[in-house]
């Protein structure tokens, strides 16, 4: 018998793009839950996200780049330099930020929290 654990491992591991896409989600700060309706919302380029667990607590800046493969992201002003002196981003986990400022450049976006603030 496989442990559970293990069995939602490899369903994450194994999971399409779109199912992948849907585990980037991040708490939205307490204003904004207010303000929207919503706990929640998929973390995109451009959102301005807070760090509360780990070693970069506290930081807070702009979301870089997204990586759906891992369920990371990468945070403008928290980088990491290699042993060469050259500087690489931080991949830090959606779990583990707290989303401060959305990016409402996508009209698809808007429109989904439209409906979330309707239902309320």
């Amino acid at each position: 018998m496989v442990k559970p654990s293990k069995t939602r491992l490899k369903q994450i591991y194994n999971a399409s793009t779109h199912k992948r896409s849907r585990l980037l989600g991040a708490s939205l700060s307490p204003d904004l839950r207010t303000q929207y309706g919503t706990r929640s919302i998929r973390v995109t380029k451009g959102d301005s996200v807070k760090v509360f667990h780990g070693e970069y607590k506290g930081i807070e800046g702009k979301v870089t780049k997204v990586h759906t493969e891992n369920g990371r992201i990468a945070i403008e002003g928290i980088q990491r330099e290699k042993i060469r002196g050259d500087k690489m981003p931080v991949l830090i986990h959606t779990s583990n930020i707290i989303v401060v400022n959305l990016n409402l450049n996508d009209k698809w976006r808007k429109s989904i929290l439209k409906r979330k603030q309707k239902s309320e």
